[in-house]
């Protein structure tokens, strides 16, 4: 098929009333696209069969109930052959569609305000981007994770072809790089908000920015290369197949082509702001506009429109005012412009500008280097030497209008600065942030502002500034044990060590491999086919202690501590009495812990943190008894142990707390009221123990996992908690990139089978997050042989 060395107008689409917001190639039908626009609509376009060409409509989506922002396409699977189309909008929604019928299937709700970006994964994985400032992970029809870091609207997302990776831009300049829902990196660079983001491959992405610039980043942190040529805030990028190109379009009306790092076409359009692209199946172009039309451009001379339609958007484009502000013109003194006789010269590069003066107006023309010849692409207002019409002063800046809005008789007027470039339900929308009204108005306040301005638009312009980006514009939201047998690791003295050794030892025979080597036979798992090791329903507890050392430690520090601290032999003993009868399963009812006793538990927890682990491995062993269970863990009392446990947990803390806290976890799970407050906490326990994952103590890894996985058995058959339950992936997954003991290796192994054990759902959700590629390594360990025995059963479950 024969090809320019340009792309060219192929067609024009009318169809949208208003802005084009985003594009997305279809899956199906064959060569067509999806379009969504500001007049709440998504439609699909599909090529027409004539010779003619273009492109016809054949269906078109409505579900949301203000103007929609962003499109995804889900591909087609088993459910369906067709694939899914998922919209996002201003509603704050997400809406899901299939190609048989107008209405969405589901709708998704969570997000807080505009729904502004959206990318689709494997397995029905679904990425949302907001200006609430977070992102949201959904799995059919439910939110799995909410990723929050942030500090503005996310305006971009994008799932990464490695499973697991997601990457997301926002107008606080940064990008983030997440991983089993935690972010992994932090990427600066750009110097205003991120508009858009792009797949290059498995290791690498482009941005783009409000600062008009793009960038080429590897996943590991490095941005290789920026892109400059654009002259105002770039919306959209779209890599073409070969991986290496690009188009990127923006707000100084141009779509541009780039190859080789360089870019090799400027395509103008009679339309302020482009806001979105896309590579069509046959290599076109689809670009969507301020101005409601999608344009399809093309490099086949068999699809280049006919001439007429050509001459048709030339004339269209030689029509269009520009504002010099919103694009590359500069400051223009019109005395100094060359005559029509400066376009006798040819262009030195596609897309160059030049401007001339024409009977008392400045006109700008760009050169075409497939036609040989500079075509006029608008009048340009706005010079400086140019008279302007009066403007209003508010708060120190000029505007075009400045309305005076009553919202309640009586009550106090509001001011609403809006200039003639501005869109007017952007302009809307900060209005009624900044003065805290209902967003419901939103409609009734865009359209007071359009028909109290109708006639005074700079042609077709509905938007030069984003009030939503960048700085000084609207932010949404601003809202090991130690090789020495007789040595403490942790304080360099004394015999004692907290927690030395295993979990409780089961009888001999018993297959339990939580209790060591001799009373595990992998030879009778093989030969059975039992997995004995997931779902674990029952809680797994540090059971292990020695009361006589720890009573040791315990005075022996006592003794150190400062005169505010010390504590008198009454309480000592006291302790010591609390400690003996819990760890005395017989013992009679009239040595079972005290309400004293309890309550002077709880106050020498709060000793000083390097001297506190001696009771904290009292409390780890006290949690496990009913009544302590009960008292502690109970109402207003169990928040604040959960508190106090996790601030001993900071990362910045010291290992033998952070040990002895994971364990007082676990051990909580061993009473009802123990249960019941971990799982009301589980958000905030789970986060702040997976930070421990960084920490380099082989105790403290075995601990959080062991935590992960109590938190995976209470969640067993809950089969709505499956945001509980992607938080136990997110865990386990995230810990699983450092942790290097195989006893922590091998509970994480067992709480992701407990997590998806039964639950499709989850099995999904821990595909996506690509947790059978993280795991292949441990299928062939030999030793310990649970660690490859539980992998290989895993595997098996996630097929």
């Amino acid at each position: 098929m024969a090809s320019s060395s340009t792309y060219r107008l192929s067609c024009s689409i009318p169809g949208h009333e208003m802005d084009v917001r985003g594009l997305a190639t279809a899956a199906f039908p064959e060569g067509g696209f999806v379009s969504v626009s500001r007049d709440r609509t998504a439609r699909v376009w599909v090529p027409n069969s004539s010779s003619s060409g273009g492109f016809s409509e054949v269906h078109c989506m409505k579900g949301h109930s203000n103007f929609v922002s962003c499109v995804c396409i889900i591909m087609p699977n088993e459910t369906y052959p067709r694939g899914l189309i998922v919209t996002g909008g201003n509603d704050s929604n997400i809406c899901v569609f299939s190609l048989d019928r107008t209405e969405p299937m589901y709708i998704l709700e969570g997000h807080k305000n505009t729904v502004c970006s959206l990318s689709a994964g494997r397995f029905g994985t679904l990425l949302s981007g907001s200006w609430d400032t977070t992102a949201k992970v959904w799995l059919n029809d439910k939110c799995m994770m909410t990723l929050q870091g942030h500090s503005a609207a996310v305006w971009a997302v994008v799932i990464l072809p490695e499973q697991g990776l997601m990457l997301t831009g926002s107008a606080d300049k940064t990008i983030k790089l997440w991983k089993a829902g935690r972010c992994e990196r932090t990427f600066t660079g750009h110097e205003d908000c991120v508009r858009g983001l792009a797949v290059v491959n498995d290791v690498e992405f482009f941005s783009c920015s409000n600062d008009a610039s793009i960038r080429r980043w590897m996943v590991t942190g490095e941005c290789v290369q920026v892109y400059y040529s654009h002259t105002n805030y770039i919306y959209s990028l779209c890599v073409f197949p070969n991986g290496q190109d690009f188009v990127s379009t923006g707000e100084d009306r141009t779509a541009r082509v780039w190859r080789q790092g360089e870019c090799v076409q400027t395509i103008r359009l009679p339309a302020q702001s482009v806001w979105s692209c896309c590579v069509l199946a046959n290599g076109d172009i689809a670009v969507g506009a301020s101005d409601g039309i999608i344009r399809v451009f093309t490099e086949s001379e068999e699809r280049v429109a006919s001439p007429a339609d050509l001459q048709a958007f030339e004339d269209e484009l030689s029509k269009a005012t520009i504002d010099p502000k919103t694009g590359d013109l500069g400051d223009i003194k019109m005395e100094e412009l060359p005559g029509r006789e400066h376009l006798n010269e040819p262009g030195n590069r596609d897309g160059q500008t030049r401007l001339i003066k024409e009977e008392g107006h400045v006109e700008a023309y760009q050169w075409s280097v497939s036609d040989g010849r500079w075509v006029k692409i608008g009048d340009v207002v706005g010079g400086s030497s140019q008279q302007r019409s009066e403007r209003v002063m508010y708060e120190g800046k000029e505007y075009d209008f400045v309305f005076t809005i009553d919202v309640n008789e009586g009550g106090p007027s509001m001011k609403l600065p809006y200039n003639v470039t501005d869109d007017p339900w952007l302009a809307a929308h900060n209005f009624l942030q900044r003065n805290e009204l209902s967003p419901m108005f939103l409609d009734q306040v865009a359209n007071f502002i359009i028909d109290n301005t109708t006639g005074h638009t700079l042609g077709p312009a509905p938007s030069t500034s984003d009030p939503f980006t960048g700085s000084g514009r609207y932010i949404p939201g601003a809202a090991g044990q130690g090789p020495g047998a007789g040595a403490d690791p942790f304080t360099g003295a004394g015999r004692y060590i907290p927690g030395q050794g295993s979990t409780h030892t089961a009888p001999a025979g018993v297959a339990d491999p939580f209790t060591g080597g001799s009373a595990y036979s992998s030879a009778g798992l093989r030969q059975t086919g039992t997995n004995i090791y997931f779902p674990k329903t029952e809680g797994v507890t540090f059971e292990q202690a020695n009361a006589t050392q720890i009573l040791a430690k315990l005075r022996e520090l006592n003794g150190g501590a400062p005169q505010e601290h010390r504590l008198s032999e009454e309480v000592l003993g006291s302790l010591e009495r609390l400690l003996l009868a819990v760890c005395d399963a017989k013992a009679p009812p009239q040595q079972h812990p005290t309400e004293e006793q309890i309550t002077l538990l709880w106050k020498t927890t709060h000793w000083p943190e390097d001297i506190v682990f001696p009771v904290l491995d009292i409390l780890r062993l006290a949690v496990r008894h009913p009544e302590v269970n009960a008292r502690l863990c109970g109402g207003t009392e169990g928040v604040s142990l959960c508190n106090h446990l996790l601030s001993l947990m900071a990362p910045q803390g010291r290992p033998a707390n952070q040990m002895l806290a994971l364990r007082t976890l676990c051990n909580c799970f061993a009473g009802g009221r123990g249960r019941q407050l971990l799982l009301g906490q589980r958000e905030a326990v789970l986060g702040r123990a997976a930070d421990l994952r960084a920490v380099g103590n082989k105790n403290v890894h075995v601990a959080l996992a062991t935590l992960v996985l109590n938190y995976a058995g209470q969640l067993l058959g809950r089969p709505a908690e499956l945001e509980a339950k992607a938080q136990c992936l997110s865990v386990a997954s995230a810990a699983l990139e450092v942790v290097q003991d195989r006893e922590a290796v091998f509970r994480l192994l067992v709480a992701l089978g407990t997590t998806v054990s039964g639950d499709t759902t989850a099995k999904d959700l821990a595909r996506s997050l690509g947790v059978p590629s993280q795991i292949d390594k441990y299928a062939g360990v030999s030793e310990p042989a649970k660690v490859g025995e539980c992998c290989r059963l895993l595997l098996n479950e996630l097929q």
